[in-house]
């Protein structure tokens, strides 16, 4: 059913390929269509028959992985069929970094590309960001009892804030409130002269925290009102939705009290603000201009969107490094962004620092406490596993794209933008470069590290382990 319903996106894709008169791109929008219609329907009848009111945890994790795969693989289709994007392995790159919202592209001439398979582009990313699990609880209850395994695979980490007695309801609020911020930024973008195809796109992959452009210098040829607005709704796109739902309700305490927001915002704003110092003294460039392309970097790299206003790599690698640093950071849980979020960081330098009160005062119980309340230590234990476990990846990544034969700022950097779902990176994957260079067979395990990223690593891990598949 998802399959079916990811087919009626991609028709209304090529609904702007009839509008600009693209007769090769709608074609292959429709055959993609017609494809990934019937292979959803015929899949449907042959499982209709079986009884799905009893999924459990261990199918949650496995229905969340394969979802992920089968919609990269389906979504690749226009790209391929259309022949805009000739190579199977990169129109697969593409699109799954599209579904794992990551930004990751390996389009030379973005500008180049017809309109139809450009919102197609963007699409995949608004359909990722909250997530198709999501938007299946949303609209098909037919799950019922299954729901909240899956929800729980796909928001993993704290225990998830229900919103709602019922999940689907849950389901429901989230996209309303995100279906909302998007309506709302296409507005501000047109009103700021951006014409309502590129407001859409922009929009699309902003709420998603992507990072896909229209435009190949991103969004470094729009005005200052636009970057600015681009910078707000980055940084609400990776603040948990949970609290966009307290705005809504009026419980601003909980909004201005939320550690996690609170570390969120100071960690962005300490560090725009050594990029400005440093970027002041280097290029005595005007004070407006360089206040807002420090902040505007920064605030891409820690929500993991991955637009740029400026090629940093033109920056001295002093400056290079607190980037790269910035790229094991990551926005709020509960939201659209990807990386080790910043609760897991926030718990884990608070861990640290109790860690020299409990060797002077070993006998005295002394917890991690966030917005009040202790964190049980298996969560504690959850987040160092999950932080060991990304950095191990982090690392054997890195090592296989040396093997593949990238240079080591490349391989470090295209390691870690994947995983962290961030997009551009550094060296031969910076900013105004694109992933097309990297081998196929290299392709192929940054789009495995994209869907672990975007899942937050146990889920797929779960699946390689033996113990998985015991009763």
């Amino acid at each position: 059913m998802l399959v079916m319903m990811l087919s009626g996106f991609m028709l209304l894709s090529a609904g702007w390929s009839v509008y600009y008169n693209e007769a090769g791109a709608l074609k292959g929008l429709i055959i993609s269509t017609v494809i990934t219609f019937f292979s959803g329907f015929i899949s449907f009848l042959l499982t209709r028959k079986h009884d799905f009111r009893n999924i459990g945890k261990k199918e949650g994790y496995l229905i969340v992985t394969v979802i992920y795969v089968s919609i990269s693989f389906f979504g690749a289709l226009p790209f391929y069929i259309c022949g805009s994007i000739p190579s199977f392995t990169d129109a697969f790159f593409e699109s799954t970094s599209g579904i794992a919202t990551t930004g990751a592209t390996i389009l030379i001439d973005i500008e180049s590309m017809p309109h139809g398979l450009l919102f197609w582009r963007s699409m995949t990313h608004w359909l990722g960001g909250m997530g198709i699990i999501v938007l299946t609880l949303a609209i098909l209850p037919i799950l019922g009892v299954g729901g909240m395994q899956l929800f729980v695979a796909e928001v993993p980490g704290t225990t998830p804030s229900r919103l709602h007695p019922r999940i689907t309801q849950t389901a429901k609020r989230l996209w309303g409130i995100y279906a909302g911020l998007t309506v709302i930024l296409t507005g501000l973008l047109m009103l700021g002269g951006m014409d309502l195809f590129h407001s859409i796109n922009h929009a699309f992959s902003t709420v998603a925290t992507g990072g896909f452009s229209t435009k190949n210098d991103s969004i470094g040829g729009y005005s200052a009102y636009i970057q600015y607005v681009i910078i707000l709704f980055m940084i609400l796109g990776a603040t948990s939705f949970s609290l966009h739902y307290f705005v809504l309700k009026g419980q601003f305490n909980k909004v201005l009290h939320n550690e996690e927001f609170l570390f969120f915002l100071k960690l962005m704003g300490a560090f725009s603000l050594l990029f400005f110092v440093l970027l002041m003294i280097v290029n005595q460039t005007g004070v407006e201009y360089t206040f807002r392309k420090s902040l505007f970097q920064v605030v891409s790299i820690v929500t993991t969107t991955g637009f740029t206003t400026k090629d940093y790599m033109e920056w001295s690698g002093f400056l290079w490094f607190f980037l790269f640093l910035l790229m094991f950071t990551g926005g709020c849980i509960g939201s659209t962004a990807g990386g080790i979020k910043m609760i897991r960081v926030l718990v884990l330098v608070k861990n640290t620092r109790l860690e020299f009160k409990r060797l002077l005062h070993p006998m005295a119980v002394i917890p991690v406490r966030i917005n009040g309340k202790s964190i049980p230590q298996e969560i504690i234990h959850n987040f160092l596993a999950f932080f060991l476990l990304y950095m191990l990846l982090f690392m054997a990544g890195a090592a296989v794209m040396t093997f593949f034969g990238l240079d080591f700022t490349s391989a470090i950097g295209a390691s870690a933008a994947t995983l962290g779902n961030i997009g551009p990176a550094i060296a031969n994957v910076g900013p105004i470069e694109s992933y097309a260079s990297i081998p196929n067979p290299a392709k192929w395990v940054l789009s495995f590290y994209m869907i672990m990223g975007r899942l937050e690593i146990f889920t797929v891990l779960l699946l390689l382990s033996p113990s998985f598949y015991k009763k």
